[in-house]
This record gives structure tokens, C-alpha cells and sequence, in this order.
């Protein structure tokens, strides 16, 4: 039986390297969302309220096909008090 990480890169393999990267970053961003909601002990309903949005439009960034904006990532690491992403000097 194939697990969800072999199925993803079987995914990820039919992919230009750019759309790979893409693919991870916007997983790792609705990751860390969704780690965050958790530790706060949100619910979607709540999360979104809180935000002044629509539950589906949370669920749409936890699906990870979300392309976030800087001001919505700002906006959201404001909301929880750190960072949703971080960038290296270069």
C-alpha cells in the first residue's frame, strides 16, 4: 500500500521544478497555518470570524491551492503574534 508521501511525489515527479517548488512551499504555508489554529485551539469557524472571513476561504488555504498575498501572510502573522514564513538572508 502506497503511503500519502509516496503518492505525493510520484505527484511532485510530473512536475516542472519550478511547480515542485511551488507545490511545497504552498504545503508548508497551510501546514503552518493549520499548526497554529491548532495550538490556539481554533476551529476554522472561529479562525475565520476572527479574521473577518468566510470559512471556506480558510478551507481553501488549508488546501494548500491558496496563493497567498505578503499583506495576508502579515495580516495572519500579526494575528498569532510570529512569523507563518521566514526568509533567509541572502
Amino acid at each position: 500500500m502506497k503511503s500519502d508521501n509516496d503518492s505525493l511525489q510520484q505527484l511532485l515527479d510530473g512536475m516542472s521544478p519550478e511547480l515542485q517548488l511551488r507545490t511545497k512551499l504552498s504545503v508548508a504555508i497551510a501546514n503552518r497555518i493549520e499548526a497554529l489554529m491548532r495550538a490556539e485551539g481554533l476551529s476554522k469557524k472561529q479562525f475565520a470570524e476572527s479574521l473577518g472571513r468566510r470559512p471556506s476561504e480558510i478551507s481553501k488555504w488549508l488546501s494548500g491551492e491558496h496563493n497567498f498575498t505578503i499583506a495576508t501572510l502579515s495580516k495572519l502573522g500579526a494575528f498569532f503574534g510570529q512569523p507563518i514564513i521566514t526568509v533567509s538572508e541572502l
